[in-house]
């Protein structure tokens, strides 16, 4: 059985095999990845452009494989908290017809991060690393924001395998959905 994943970022690709070697059925599949542009913003600015970003991503990497995964992290309106956003990564699984989605947990950028984004349109990245929280220029494909955040306990690949996760449980229940 073949894999894509729509992004060469080594953090989503390993967090796809590592998730995949918990399936009896899949941990032996052949995992390639493609650079696919998401079509959507760098730093995407709410659920729905992050979730397209996501199908875009497996849409794109979906060539000759029974499944494709898309990977893309952006911001969502989340009320009562103290910026109004938080982060979230979404996992989007293709199969050539439908898509099976997956969140991960959120996390709340720091005020000044979030304004920078808004005000200034960088993305997260450029944000933490004008700020000073980061020297990083691909802190992505690294520990991830997340990762600087709570310094090592939760990393960029255990947050997107989170969203892997869930994402899985529609393949591994279909008839649930």
């Amino acid at each position: 059985m073949k894999i894509c994943v729509g992004s060469k970022n080594d953090v989503k690709i390993s967090a796809v095999k590592e998730v995949l070697a918990y399936y009896d059925d899949l941990r032996d599949a052949e995992i390639c990845s493609h650079e696919v542009d998401s079509a959507v913003s760098a730093q995407p600015k709410s659920i729905d452009e992050t979730m397209q970003g996501a199908m875009n991503r497996a849409r794109g990497a979906f060539r000759d494989c029974a499944y494709s995964f898309g990977i893309e992290s952006g911001l969502m309106v989340v009320p009562n908290t103290k910026t109004g956003y938080m982060d979230v990564c979404v996992c989007a699984i293709y199969d050539g017809k439908q898509f099976s989605f997956g969140l991960s947990s959120a996390l709340e950028f720091p005020r000044e991060v979030t304004r920078l984004i808004f005000e200034e349109g960088v993305d997260s990245t450029q944000a933490f690393n004008k700020i000073g929280l980061t020297t990083n220029p691909q802190i992505g494909s690294a520990e991830g924001i997340i990762g600087v955040l709570t310094k090592g306990r939760l990393t960029r690949k255990d947050y997107t395998k989170q969203a892997v996760l869930t994402a899985m449980i529609h393949l591994e229940h279909p008839e649930l959905y």
